[in-house]
């Protein structure tokens, strides 16, 4: 068995904080904007938070008795008795603790609004499963992941770099946030029979899984829209469509979702995660090579 904090991280789940750094870097490369410190700064703050967004998960769905033994999704440490309570909240305070000094450190190169970024991400990640209304359990979950580890996280690693914003950006960072909220949406519907049980109201719980899936297969076919408007606008290069080279691992993707229940969608959901982090180095390319 893999270590427990290992299983704690997630690995599988990590490329959604690493896509949208690249993607943001890209574009800062391609503006002749890019900086290796403010880029590497951001990559390690973005991988601490989702860590940190993991860590808070597993330790409060656990009290709020969420996960229970009839969990289908991956080992939840604090639940299974790997790790105990206390040491996970401990890692949660260490690792939230590690983002603060990467952010200290973002802020000193883009000011204000970085700190106001890092500030609001920080507070949506810990109130996501946390505090007296946790937004995950509302409904909230895929339009918070799309906000902070797509527009946010696209934008804030530009930013930090290039000290400015313009519309490519954040047209850019949009098919980025599409596909990482489809990882969420993945294991969503997975979860959907547990999570009733337990009064977690997903938005996937609220729309049903067919509707859930009819989501999944938008998400991604409006991420690959978007690159095709930006060429149709003259925004960017046609090599930014071999992203598209990506699409017959969507289109499986997207057959498995209507296809299997349960703990089989594990296996879509690392395959959601890995079509993110390949589309988006695809993406890069295209911005690079122009």
């Amino acid at each position: 068995m893999a270590s427990p904090w290992l299983l704690a991280i997630r690995p599988k789940t990590l490329p959604a904080s690493v896509s949208p750094v690249i993607v943001g870097s890209a574009l800062a490369f391609s503006h002749k904007e890019f900086h290796i410190l403010p880029a590497l700064a951001a990559l390690m703050g973005a991988l601490l938070l989702q860590i940190g967004v993991n860590l808070s998960n597993d330790y409060f769905d656990f009290f709020k008795k969420v996960d229970t033994p009839e969990r289908i999704g991956p080992v939840r440490v604090t639940q299974s008795g790997l790790v105990s309570p206390g040491r996970v909240k401990a890692g949660i305070i260490a690792t939230f603790l590690l983002v603060v000094l990467i952010g200290a450190y973002l802020v000193s190169v883009g000011g204000w609004p970085i700190l106001a970024a890092g500030v609001a991400s920080i507070i949506a990640a810990l109130c996501y499963s946390g505090g007296p209304y946790p937004l995950g359990s509302h409904g909230l979950g895929d339009l918070l992941v799309f906000l902070f580890f797509g527009i946010v996280a696209v934008c804030g690693t530009y930013y930090v770099q290039a000290l400015s914003l313009s519309k490519i950006v954040l047209w850019t960072s949009a098919p980025v946030g599409l596909l990482i909220t489809a990882i969420l949406v993945v294991n969503n519907l997975r979860d959907i029979e547990t999570d009733q049980r337990a009064g977690k109201r997903t938005l996937a719980v609220m729309l049903g899984k067919r509707w859930t899936r009819v989501e999944y297969t938008l998400l991604l076919a409006v991420s690959y829209m978007i690159p095709i408007r930006l060429v149709w606008k003259g925004q960017a290069s046609a090599w930014i469509l071999l992203s598209f080279v990506t699409l017959p691992m969507a289109y499986s993707m997207v057959r498995r979702i209507w296809s299997e229940e349960g703990p089989a969608l594990n296996g879509a959901l690392a395959g959601t995660a890995a079509l993110t982090l390949i589309f988006s180095v695809l993406l890069c390319a295209g911005m690079v090579i122009k």
